[in-house]
């Protein structure tokens, strides 16, 4: 099985599932959604917003591919690009953060790991960028797909509380604790490898 993690880019963005393709929840105001929804075209809106937020701030999303399957999917802004963050009651993001805005994995890749193979994409993109950490609005009460990330995902792959609310607080990443989380992983797998000589390595199984 091979796994592949790809920018977001407008030649990708099909290849997320159609009811995310066309959602701009977080992308627009509620007022600016609604009338899209209502009277326009939200697919087109999310298309010149990604188009926008690539030239103006770069890669702000990543799919998951798995055996050439799209399997998954994040998107991640500052959270200038998101005007619907500012209506959570546990907003602003902070200052020195990009927000990470949503993200979905098709239920039958679900618990294979690809989530947090995302977010770990999201990190190193971000590290490389010289961000400091990543916040997102969780859903405590999250029972179905949604434009709002599930809480107990989000503190599963590293995030902690910032503030706390009923519905939604809202958790951050520190990317520090992130990337010596992977160079952790990393520095295993070679002690792994490096323990098993060529002749077991290549033997077939």
């Amino acid at each position: 099985m091979s796994r592949r993690l790809v920018n977001i880019t407008l030649d990708n963005l099909d290849d997320l599932p159609r009811r995310c393709r066309r959602c701009v929840f977080w992308e627009l105001d509620p007022v600016s959604g609604d009338r899209a929804e209502d009277s326009g075209d939200p697919g087109l809106e999310k298309e010149a917003w990604i188009s926008g937020t690539l030239l103006e701030w770069g890669s702000c999303g990543k799919i998951v591919y798995v055996d050439g399957v799209p399997a998954g999917f994040v998107i991640y802004s500052p959270p200038l690009y998101s005007p619907r963050s500012v209506a959570f009651p546990t907003s602003p993001v902070s200052a020195d953060a990009v927000l990470l805005m949503t993200g979905h994995i098709i239920p039958e890749f679900s618990g294979g790991g690809l989530g947090r193979m995302l977010i770990q994409g999201v990190a190193k993109d971000l590290t490389r960028r010289g961000v400091k950490a990543i916040e997102a609005f969780g859903d405590l009460k999250w029972e179905e797909p949604s434009c709002v990330v599930p809480a107990e995902y989000l503190l599963s792959v590293g995030f902690k509380t910032v503030r706390p609310h009923l519905r939604f607080p809202r958790l951050r990443l520190e990317l520090k604790t992130a990337v010596s989380w992977r160079e952790d992983v990393e520095v295993a797998l070679e002690r792994l490898l490096g323990s098993m000589s060529p002749e077991r390595a290549l033997r077939p199984v």
